[in-house]
């Protein structure tokens, strides 16, 4: 405005003007002008300023508040000093600050332009160490997946780090890139943030109290009938145990008594182990998962695993818990940010060879980022652990017998019953799973998986309503082609590998497989098959437990092994029609020595004639049966035999 009244006034003053003789009256006053216009512009420009730099201090956010809240759940960094030899003085400083802000410019510049930005231009004038981890990081974000894989790689690998940038990988890497870390072999601990401090308990806490809440607030709906019998089951003992810890259960019968009679630290780990195995069954329904997560349970079990470091037993549980629910990609960062995956990729460093199988199967239920595969409850992954640059070209899958388990079946021969037990040296090669150790070893490109289903050679025990369906072969069968399946089995070239009763299911699953169209790729891969005495005309000890039906219950799966059962007889008329139609190299095993069984009997469980299936090649070894699938060594007949059959089934996918 008053640079409209003084141009006015000038105008006036023009148009009111005399002769000649005053032009240069006019050309002052110009000046004038011309002044008070640049001093009225400049005050303007200084009075904005100052009241956008106060508005910007006004508007500044104290965040003081929320890193306090972010310091209950991260680590920070401590900054250290630097030493005086490490100052470079006022000059370094302020090239410093210079080569930040045109840094800044210049990603400014490539955002308004839609222009990549040179990553050259970030590394600019900073130390090697400084950045490398952060270019590391942004890749590791990439969209592209072999940039992402790569930079993981490239992290995993990185052993020459401060302690400081190890835990700053830790804070700013995202959810996949944690996890792939994970997945990494011989990967530094120090990438993983630790999990979480729980919040602090009074004295009268009960872990006991706690786990039966958490089952009492699951639903009972989606659930067989064994899912609520465990359930009900772990209620009752968690609460009898309840009764007796305050002295109200002095009863002379049922299942008080244990607990009356010693009331001790003992009967307090025996309900957590009922209600933990309730958990795993409610674990394999997804609606119940996100019931558990809901109701806080990620966190109680993160507690149990704390307080329990004494007890594998328990701790399996719970990490076997944490597998099922990682089949729900929606609970993935929930159990992320729960702290689980530190735990996990320090399990699968463990000695324990069920421990670390049990880790790795859950952090490959949780890197969605390389597999594609689901691995299910009793579906074990033995090699690869991590990921890996060699590809997997082929699939052994190992399957147990009566009274076997995914590990244990497949163990060395023990110590005591070689020749050279007690040399030392033997000692410490001694595997607890030679295809996990030896076989891995000798064929890396094999990918090695074991499954596990319970049985029982009698009925005197507690089960479910429905457990006697369920030990029937042709539920398993059903069960295990649905888990195999959803873990890939079948869509590359396969060789199974089974001990007797096993190798029983291995043929029922392949004549089940046959009769199912989506499940022709499983048959046409099958290149091969070994059975360890595998009963296929049946066995004496199903006769013998018959015998003394009345005394041991036998089980329907020791009923299903009878000798000439028109059942198995049946099979394997089916299994040999389709073994010599689809060409299966098979390679099977007899045992030549009795087996003990209890302090006063011995007997042949698989005779030779039982398990020669009059196809393939047969060997006969002065073992037990169960130590047919027991080398006693790596130089053993036994597994140099394996070995080469399984090389030779697949050679044409090996050599390639």
């Amino acid at each position: 405005m008053a640079l409209a009244a003084c141009c006015m006034v000038c105008c006036r003053r023009m148009s009111t003007a005399g002769p000649a003789e005053k032009r240069p009256t006019m050309w002052k006053s110009i000046r004038k002008l011309a002044k008070i216009t640049g001093l009225v512009v400049l005050g303007g420009c200084v009075f904005i300023t100052y009241e956008v730099a106060a508005l910007n201090k006004r508007v500044t956010l104290d965040t003081q508040a929320t890193l306090q809240e972010k310091l209950k759940s991260y680590i920070y960094l401590n900054t250290t000093p630097f030493e005086e030899k490490e100052t470079f003085g006022i000059t370094y400083k302020i090239r410093k600050e210079l080569h930040r802000a045109v840094r800044r410019f210049l990603e400014t510049s490539a955002k308004v332009l839609h222009r990549p930005l040179d990553e050259h231009l970030i590394s600019l004038d900073m130390d090697t160490h400084e950045y490398a981890l952060w270019l590391l990081l942004k890749k590791s974000k990439a969209k592209d997946k072999e940039t992402r894989l790569q930079a993981v790689q490239e992290l995993a690998e990185s052993s020459h780090w401060h302690d400081y940038q190890y835990r700053t990988v830790a804070q700013a890497c995202d959810q996949r890139t944690a996890i792939g870390l994970a997945r990494s072999k011989d990967v530094d601990l120090r990438f993983f943030l630790p999990p979480s401090q729980l919040p602090k308990v009074d004295d009268d806490f009960s872990i006991e109290d706690r786990l039966r809440q958490l089952l009492d607030s699951l639903p009972q709906s989606e659930v067989d009938q064994c899912v609520q019998y465990f359930t009900s089951l772990a209620l009752r003992e968690s609460s009898q145990s309840l009764a007796a810890q305050r002295g109200g259960l002095w009863c002379f019968g049922g299942n008080g008594l244990p607990y009356a009679q010693s009331l001790s630290s003992v009967p307090s780990e025996k309900v957590e182990s009922f209600c933990l195995q309730a958990l795993v069954q409610h674990s394999k329904v997804p609606s119940h998962c996100e019931a558990i997560v809901a109701n806080g349970g990620l966190q109680l079990l993160q507690r149990v695993y704390q307080l329990r470091s004494d007890s594998q037993k328990i701790q399996r549980n719970i990490v076997r818990i944490i597998g099922n629910m990682a089949l729900c990609e929606n609970l993935h960062t929930a159990i992320v940010q729960s702290g689980w995956i530190s735990v996990l990729a320090e399990l699968t460093k463990s000695p324990h060879n069920i421990q670390a199988s049990h880790a790795a199967r859950a952090l490959a239920n949780l890197d969605r980022d390389v597999l594609h595969e689901k691995y299910h409850d009793g579906v074990y992954i033995l090699h690869p652990h991590y990921r890996t640059s060699q590809p997997i070209k082929a699939d052994v899958l190992f399957i147990h017998g009566l009274l076997g388990a995914a590990f244990k079946t497949w163990r060395q021969q023990d110590s005591d019953q070689t020749q050279n037990g007690n040399d030392a040296s033997e000692k410490e090669d001694y595997t607890e799973c030679w295809p996990k150790t030896w076989l891995a070893e000798d064929c890396p490109n094999l990918r090695v998986l074991s499954v596990e289903y319970d049985t029982h050679l009698s009925d005197w025990r507690a089960k479910c309503p429905i457990e006697n369906q369920r030990k029937s072969m042709a539920y398993r069968s059903r069960e295990l082609l649905n888990a195999i399946k959803a873990a890939g089995v079948g869509d590359k070239p396969l060789v199974w590998v089974a001990h007797s009763m096993g190798g029983l299911l291995v043929k029922k699953m392949l004549q089940d497989a046959s009769k199912d169209p989506s499940l022709q790729t499983l048959i046409n891969n099958t290149k091969g098959i070994i059975f360890y005495s595998v009963p296929h005309h049946g066995t004496l000890m199903a006769e013998y437990s018959v015998n003394v039906r009345y005394l041991l219950f036998p089980s329907i799966e020791v009923k299903e092994l009878s000798k000439d059962s028109p059942a198995l007889q049946e099979l394997n008329e089916s299994f040999l029609s389709m073994a010599k139609k689809m060409e299966f190299k098979v390679l099977s095993f007899a045992e030549t020595l009795p087996t003990t069984i209890g302090p006063m009997m011995k007997m042949h469980v698989v005779p030779v004639l039982s398990a020669d299936l009059a196809f393939g090649d047969l060997i006969q070894v002065e073992v037990d049966h169960l130590n047919i699938c027991k080398p006693e060594n790596k130089d053993s007949l036994l597994y140099k035999h394996s070995l080469q059959f399984i090389v030779d089934a697949l050679t044409d996918v090996l050599s390639n």
